[in-house]
This record gives structure tokens, C-alpha cells and sequence, in this order.
């Protein structure tokens, strides 16, 4: 279980000091897939950010799995089960997919028949991806893809993905979408999704509507998801139905 309790982020401007996060407390119980959606800029990649540990909250606790885990750092939460997804995945000059995948797993050896069914699911061919170098080669949806590959191999309880639709085309997107709901079938980890798209929200449990800092409204798909098509919750809309290009 993941709790939030008043957790609230602050940073100092020219024109003063700035709240990103106001007092947000959030609870997500284990193999729960939960979506934050909201208007640009609200807070959400910032919030995700303060539960993988890339960003400090200057108020505030992060309890997971009954420990306090606010003062630990990136290494020590990804020991304890958790991994993180960027909207604009790192590129590494040097390393093959193959390797990518061996060290996301923790193996020595991870055959190609397992590294394929990773690949797979992000729709990308092991036998054309495994030898490539995750570098400036690669387009910016294929990055994203083996990045959601990586944290696939980990095994992770919780998974948090910051809008994994960015970059990546119709059919994969698709392809993605169904890994989702199959690892939310399945029970295998707790995910946290940032996301604007219709199919991933309609997947969610529970939608969490973070805007200006705040955890603006929260609850089941049914009783969020009609109110932010009516575009009722902001002065914006903040779901796109368009699916991924």
C-alpha cells in the first residue's frame, strides 16, 4: 500500500516562492491501477516525481508498505519494488536493448524467448530491437517503448508511468493498452498511470484529478470519468479522446 500524507513541494522564484503541490494526501491500496489526470501543468508528473523519489517534497510523508520511505533515495525505492517510467526516456550510447533488459531483470542471462515476450508487449520485434543501441538512433516512441520494456522485466510491485501514449503509434498504443489491463487482470503490480487518453483511464479503478497543486477530485471511473467528458471539473479540457498517433 502507497499512502500520501499532506505531501507538498515548494520552490523558490524571482517572484517568490512557487507551491506545486498543496497538502495532497492519497491512498492506493496494493494491485489497484490507478490514473492521475488533470490539466497541464497541474502537478501531476511532479507528484510522480515525489513517489520515486526524483523530486523532494519540502512538506509532508511517503508511507509504502508501512515504511516511511520519504527520506530515501531513488536507489533505495527502486530496491524496495518501485519503478518509473519518463515521459522522455534517457538514451544510452553503448548499451544494446539486450543489456537494457538484463539489467532491468537483475539476470545474468535472460533468454531471447523471454526477452521477446517484453518486446512484444510494447509491440517492437526482439530480433529487430535486442542488438540495437538505445541511443540517438532510435525515434523517440521506440525509446519509450523499451523503457516500458525495462520496467516490465523488473517485475516491479508498483509501476508508475508518466503518459506512456506520448511518441508512440496507433497500433502499439493498442498493444500497450492491453499489457496494462492483462498485468491489472492479472494482479501482478500496483500501477500509477499519468495519463489523458480515454482507453487507459476507463482501465483505471480510481481516477485522481490533480490540478493547481491540489488533489482536485478523486473516485471510480464511473463516477469521474462522465464529469470530466461534461468538462466540469476545470476551465479546460484535460482528457484527450483522440488515441495516440
Amino acid at each position: 500500500m502507497l499512502e500520501l500524507k499532506h505531501i507538498s513541494y515548494r520552490v523558490s522564484t524571482l517572484d517568490g516562492e512557487l507551491d506545486i503541490l498543496k497538502d495532497i494526501n492519497v491512498t492506493i491500496p496494493d494491485h489497484k491501477l490507478v490514473v492521475f489526470t488533470g490539466p497541464n501543468g497541474g502537478g501531476k508528473t511532479t507528484l510522480a516525481k515525489v513517489i520515486m523519489g526524483l523530486v523532494q517534497p519540502t512538506g509532508g510523508q511517503i508511507i509504502y508498505n508501512g515504511q516511511d520511505i520519504t527520506e530515501l533515495g531513488i536507489t533505495e525505492r527502486a530496491k524496495l519494488g518501485i519503478s518509473y517510467g519518463f515521459q522522455q526516456p534517457p538514451r544510452f550510447k553503448g548499451i544494446t536493448v539486450h543489456d537494457l533488459l538484463l539489467l532491468a531483470a537483475g539476470k545474468e542471462k535472460l533468454s531471447k524467448d523471454r526477452c521477446c515476450q517484453y518486446l512484444t508487449k510494447v509491440g517492437l520485434c526482439a530480433n529487430d530491437y535486442l542488438e540495437r543501441e538505445v541511443d540517438a538512433s532510435l525515434s523517440g516512441g521506440e525509446v519509450k517503448r523499451i523503457e516500458i520494456a525495462s520496467i516490465l522485466a523488473r517485475h516491479s510491485d508498483l509501476m508508475i508511468f508518466d503518459e506512456p501514449e506520448a511518441g508512440i503509434d496507433l497500433w502499439s498504443f493498442a498493444r500497450l493498452t492491453e499489457t496494462f489491463e492483462q498485468l491489472h487482470r492479472e494482479q501482478q503490480s500496483t500501477m500509477i498511470i499519468i495519463s489523458h487518453q480515454e482507453r487507459i483511464i476507463q482501465l483505471a479503478d480510481e481516477i485522481v484529478v490533480v490540478a493547481n497543486g491540489t488533489l482536485a477530485h478523486r473516485g471510480t471511473t464511473e463516477e469521474i470519468f462522465p464529469l470530466i467528458l461534461a468538462d466540469t471539473l476545470g476551465g479546460c479540457p484535460i482528457i484527450d479522446r483522440k488515441e495516440a498517433e
